[in-house]
């Protein structure tokens, strides 16, 4: 069930934005403090009195902003792809050789998602809603477009100094990415107890890393 305003005979005026006098910044602080509670307890499990004590705001002003727990959630998984893509396109992959371009995204996204596990959670949870909630966003296109092409660029690029082969798909090779980066953190405590294997130390972080760079630059060498 849709956890939406609460309704009144007498609808109120939307006063609430006025008690502050930055209303993005509130609007911010909201989904910073939403995206621990969802991330650490998924859609059904957050409540939103619980983000409404972490803060200095009303339930009301949540609802006014974002109409509902859902329209938060979708808000919050929003920013988590728009930070992780921001960073991503500071890399200045232009500037570099393909392959040592390649390399450096690969080691950014296998680094990021180890530093940030509520990325992973987000993205489990609503794969377990198979999307449902994502697909109401307007933006979450627009917001993942352009890694992939500057994926597609650093492969072409590539390609034209014969460094890579040709037919990569730029998807294809993302989502490999992505798999890989992804199992680094959230079967990390699984496997290392299964296997009996360290996966928390520095050094052993780092040769995982280096080992995913590796796999993914020699699957696209010609």
């Amino acid at each position: 069930m849709n956890e939406t305003a609460p309704t009144s005979d007498a609808t109120p005026a939307p006063e609430a934005p006025g008690r502050t006098n930055d209303p993005e910044r509130t609007k911010a602080d909201i989904v910073e403090v939403a995206m621990r509670e969802f991330s650490e307890k998924g859609l059904a499990g957050a409540r939103i009195d619980l983000i409404v004590e972490s803060m200095r705001t009303s339930k009301r002003m949540i609802y006014y902003y974002f109409g509902s727990k859902e329209g938060l959630y979708v808000a919050v998984l929003e920013e988590a792809y728009r930070r992780m893509r921001q960073i991503e396109s500071q890399l200045h992959l232009e500037d570099l050789e393909p392959e040592d371009a390649l390399r450096k995204l690969v080691a950014f996204t296998v680094d990021y998602q180890l530093a940030h596990p509520e990325f992973i959670r987000l993205v489990m949870n609503e794969n377990m809603h198979r999307g449902e909630y994502l697909r109401e966003s307007a933006v979450i296109g627009r917001l993942n477009l352009p890694a992939i092409e500057g994926l597609r660029k650093v492969l072409e690029r590539g390609r034209q100094q014969g460094v890579f082969r040709d037919g990569i798909d730029a998807i294809d090779l993302h989502m490999s990415i992505s798999a890989l980066s992804v199992f680094n953190v959230a079967n990390r405590h699984t496997f290392s107890l299964i296997f009996q294997r360290d996966m928390e130390s520095e050094p052993a972080l780092a040769a995982r890393r280096d080992s995913i760079v590796e796999m993914i630059v020699r699957f696209v060498r010609r």
